[in-house]
């Protein structure tokens, strides 16, 4: 347009023509079905018409369209495509400068412009080896990524399917006490108390007990954003009157990568028809006992007046006192019964005075001396220390019957049993009962405590009990702020410890 007249050099009217052909077939051949090498045709041709066309008119500056087809080479056949651009212009470029009438003083342009055009294919096939290194790193994250994400999805997908499978509830909360996962099981759970979703736990919840409502600061949630774990509580969700039901709830805080608090999950399981069993169990042990204790009290009595007989039969003395002994054992029986419904309620009274403990221990001993020197027993008793203190005399003595009396039933005839009471350095008053018995195993240990339970190598024994005694006495120890435990091996005996604060119970110690 600006040089119409160029249209009438016969080399320039054909380069361009050449160009709009290249056009023509880059747009027209279906390259895809072709090999790789034969799209070359189409710069080598790019470079042959721009050097006829900067041969046919010099003042239009077409040797930088050259530019073009070189990156173009250098780009899509690597080194060879780069080397193969500069050489083949070099030659066009050459080629015409050897034809008559060439100026000489174009020479130095000659030399610089293949020189210039090496550097431009050489950079390109540096950024384009570069760029294509980065493609491939490129594809292989997203490679990753997505096998990673499709990992990701699957195990969201597997801990879903399990959260909803399990019976009992799961939720998880945000470090504003915001819960953001329920599982099903925790959804059905808040719908039967009419609680709305959002909140980790129901809305209304109450104690053991069934009468005192937890405080907010109380709370599970509340505690775990406080970075404390909850273990095992039993809560009760509803109103008084409405549909209730017992939870039984754990929870841990969740922290972050730096160890930061992160919110908390909370489980949670319905144990409302276990809390009613064990309410209708300790409603039967306490109605039967009460029932048994009249008639019982009432056989002792009479028993009793008939051994005071002098005109009785030296005989049937003796089946009477039998039956004396054996109705004693059952009253006893019936009042660990009634002592474990009552405490299983939270009814326990204990009267609390002044009392000396080495005293207690030492009418225990007596009492139960008969009973040992039947199968031989012996006692090892050292001395014992004054101990003064303000405690409920009754239960103490409770307690120091049962491990007594365990200490006998489950020694060998023959055995020992060795009886001493002490001062510990934390200022605690220390009863240790240790017999010379059949012991214990480790799984026999874990539920010791439970009530009602009987080691497998005892319930087929001729020892008699109930499985009361050692719950009964560690509950009262722990109301008196001690506690009860045992040390045993299968084999080699059984060594119970029940320890008591002297500080802040009025008590002290002498020698």
């Amino acid at each position: 347009v600006a040089q119409p007249a160029a249209l009438g050099n016969p080399s320039f009217f054909l380069s361009v023509v050449v160009v709009f052909l290249v056009t023509c077939l880059a747009a027209v051949v279906p390259w895809h079905s072709l090999p790789k090498i034969a799209i070359a045709v189409l710069p080598i041709a790019d470079i042959a018409a721009v050097c006829v066309l900067r041969n046919a008119e010099h003042g239009m500056g077409a040797s930088y369209l050259l530019v073009f087809p070189v990156i173009w080479m250098a780009s899509h056949f690597g080194v060879r495509g780069a080397i193969w651009s500069v050489v083949l212009t070099a030659a066009f470029i050459w080629g015409g400068a050897m034809s008559p009438g060439a100026q000489p003083e174009r020479i130095p342009l000659l030399v610089l412009l293949p020189v210039m055009l090496a550097f431009v294919a050489a950079t390109t096939h540096a950024t384009t080896k570069r760029t294509s290194a980065q493609k491939a790193l490129l594809r292989q994250q997203a490679g990753l990524f997505e096998t990673a994400l499709r990992r990701s999805r699957r195990q969201e997908q597997l801990l879903d399917e399990i959260f909803n499978a399990v019976d009992f509830g799961v939720v998880g909360f945000d470090a504003n006490g915001k819960a953001n996962l329920y599982n099903r099981a925790q959804r059905e759970m808040l719908a039967r108390v009419g609680s709305p979703l959002g909140q980790p736990v129901p809305e209304v919840m109450y104690g053991e007990d069934m009468v005192t409502p937890y405080l907010d600061s109380e709370r599970p949630s509340a505690r775990v954003l406080r970075g404390e774990t909850v273990e095992r509580i039993t809560m009760w969700a509803g109103e008084p009157g409405q549909t209730r039901i017992a939870v039984l709830v754990s929870a841990r805080p969740l922290l972050d990568d730096q160890g930061n608090l992160d919110g908390g999950v909370i489980v949670s399981r319905d144990v409302t028809a276990e809390m009613r069993a064990i309410q209708a169990r300790d409603d039967l042990v306490a109605s039967v006992s009460h029932e048994l204790r009249t008639p019982l009290t009432s056989i002792l009595g009479y028993l009793e007046l008939s051994i005071d007989d002098d005109r009785l039969d030296p005989g049937i003395r003796t089946m009477l006192e039998v039956a004396s002994k054996n109705a004693d054992r059952m009253l006893a029986l019936v009042s660990d019964l009634l002592t474990a419904a009552s405490d299983s309620k939270g009814v326990l009274m204990l009267a609390f005075a002044h009392c000396e403990m080495s005293g207690i221990i030492a009418d225990a001993v007596d009492s139960i001396r008969p009973l040992a020197s039947e199968r031989d027993i012996t006692f090892e008793l050292p001395e014992r220390p004054v101990i003064q203190l303000e405690a409920d005399a009754f239960r103490l003595r409770q307690v120091a019957d049962n491990l007594l009396s365990n200490a006998v039933k489950y020694n060998v005839h023959g055995g020992c049993i060795t009886v001493t009471l002490d001062v510990t350095e934390d200022d605690l008053a220390e009863l240790r009962v240790t017999d010379t018995g059949r012991g214990m195993t480790n799984e026999e240990q874990q539920n010791l405590f439970d009530r009602f339970y009987r080691a497998d190598s005892v319930r087929g024994s001729n020892v008699h009990g109930t499985g009361l005694g050692l719950s009964i006495s560690r509950d009262i120890m722990r109301q008196h702020r001690g506690d009860l435990r045992l040390e045993s091996e299968a084999g080699r005996g059984t060594t119970a410890i029940a320890t008591l604060p002297l500080r802040g119970v009025g008590a002290s110690a002498a020698g």
